[in-house]
């Protein structure tokens, strides 16, 4: 099972990443923290410090169409913010 879907790459994550040294993963959202933990220090070489998850409702959207309302929903997101150990950096999320 692939437990890291992607990075998350917005304002908020890079401030959160200067501020803290906390990246922003979304991930699957059957595994724990255990697991993302191992799966970034595997991934990207780099020892974790924290792992914090974060599960997003799915959302509604109601839209009205000939054929009268249409009614779907989003999937289910979580999102894990990973803390990395004193002096370790991924690369992926330095601007140059």
């Amino acid at each position: 099972m692939s437990i890291i879907i992607k990075p998350v790459i917005s304002e908020k994550a890079n401030y959160l990443t200067d501020l803290r040294g906390g990246y922003s993963f979304f991930v699957d959202t059957r595994a724990n923290k255990v697991e993302i933990r191992r799966a970034v220090e595997e991934m990207y070489g780099v020892k974790v410090a924290e792992v914090r998850t974060m599960i997003y409702a799915p959302k509604i959207s109601e839209k009205y169409t000939k054929k009268g309302l249409q009614v779907g929903k989003t999937g289910k997101l979580k999102k894990a913010i990973v803390k990395l150990s004193e002096g370790e950096v991924i690369d992926i999320f330095s601007v140059n």
